[in-house]
C-alpha cells in the first residue's frame, strides 16, 4: 500500500499556508492566489472552507495558468484583473527569501503575472518552508529569473553578464523542444548572479527593469508585509521588527531580534526550541 503521509517538508507548506489563510482570508475577500507547490496548498484549504461555508463571497484572482486550473477544479469562484482591479491580499510562495525580506520567485516561470497581482492587492503576504530562507540571496537558490520578449533573449542574454557578471542562459523546457514558454508567451532567461560579492538588489532591479525587452525579474523588494513560514516542527511568520515565539501550550511570548534569530539559525539550535510558530505583526 502506498503511504499517503506528507513528508515533513510537505507538511510544513501545507501547515504555513493553512495559518496564513486562517489568519488572513475572510468571507467577501478579494484574493490574489500564488503560483507553486505552497499555493496548492493554499487552495486546498480555500476549497474547504468555501464549501464548508466560512468564506462566503470569496473572489480568487490567479497569477498562472496552473493555479486557475487548481481554483477551477476545486469549485472556488474565479476572477481576473479586468473584473477585480483592487484585491485585499495576495499570498503567495518564494523561491528565498533573505534576511531583508527581500524575494526571489519565478522558479515556475510565473513572476511577471505575480507581480502585477501583488501590486494590485493592498496586502501582500509570502508562505514558505523553512528551506526557504536564507541570510543572504543566493544562499540557498542560486539564479534570479527574468521573464524576457523573445525578440529580445539573446541580445539581453549577453548584457546580463557583461554588465553583473555571472552568466545568464534561457531556460529549457522539460518536455517540449526549445525553451520554456511564459504565460505571456515570453522566454526566461536563468542569471547565475555573483555570490562573491554584496548585491545592491534594489540597483540592480532598476537596470534590468530599464533594459529593452525585459518584461520584469523574479526580485521582490521592500513589498513583503509578513513572511509566513513552516519548518519541520516550527511555524515561523517573520517581520522588520524580528519575530514572537508561541509553544503549543500556553506560554508567554518572547520577542526574538533579527541578529538573535540568524545566530540561532547559524548554530543550528534553532529546531531545539520547544516552540510551534514565531509570530509576528508586520506592516508595509
Amino acid at each position: 500500500m502506498v503511504s499517503t503521509e506528507l513528508s515533513p517538508i510537505e507538511k510544513a507548506k501545507r501547515d504555513a499556508a493553512y495559518a496564513c489563510a486562517k489568519k488572513h482570508v475572510y468571507p467577501g475577500c478579494k484574493l490574489g492566489v500564488g503560483s507553486g507547490s505552497t499555493v496548492k496548498y493554499l487552495v486546498e484549504y480555500l476549497e474547504h472552507a468555501y464549501k464548508g461555508g466560512s468564506l462566503k463571497d470569496l473572489v480568487c484572482v490567479p497569477t498562472s495558468f496552473m493555479t486557475k486550473k487548481w481554483l477551477v477544479d476545486s469549485g472556488l469562484p474565479v476572477s481576473d484583473l479586468d473584473s477585480t482591479p483592487v484585491l485585499d491580499v495576495c499570498i503567495d510562495g518564494a523561491d528565498e527569501v533573505d534576511a531583508d525580506l527581500t524575494c526571489i520567485k519565478g522558479g515556475g516561470g510565473c513572476l511577471a503575472r505575480e507581480k502585477i497581482v501583488q501590486h494590485a492587492s493592498r496586502k501582500f503576504l509570502v508562505i514558505a518552508d523553512h528551506t526557504k530562507e536564507a541570510v543572504s540571496l543566493g544562499d540557498r537558490y542560486q539564479f534570479l529569473p527574468i521573464e524576457v520578449l523573445p525578440f529580445a533573449s539573446t541580445p539581453v542574454c549577453l548584457e546580463i553578464p557583461r554588465l553583473h557578471g555571472g552568466t545568464a542562459g534561457l531556460r529549457m523546457a522539460m518536455k517540449k523542444a526549445g525553451p520554456v514558454i511564459t504565460d505571456n508567451g515570453s522566454y526566461i532567461i536563468d542569471w547565475v548572479f555573483p555570490k562573491q560579492k554584496k548585491m545592491d538588489w534594489k540597483a540592480i532591479q532598476a537596470k534590468l527593469a530599464d533594459t529593452p525587452g525585459i518584461v520584469d525579474t523574479g526580485l521582490f523588494i521592500d513589498v513583503v508585509d509578513e513572511p509566513e513560514w513552516d519548518g519541520i516542527s516550527i511555524f515561523l511568520m517573520l517581520s522588520r521588527q524580528g519575530v514572537k515565539c508561541f509553544s503549543r501550550m500556553p506560554m508567554e511570548v518572547s520577542r526574538v531580534s533579527r541578529r538573535m534569530k540568524r545566530i540561532l539559525r547559524n548554530a543550528r539550535t534553532l529546531l531545539r526550541f520547544n516552540c510551534y510558530s514565531y509570530i509576528a505583526q508586520g506592516n508595509r
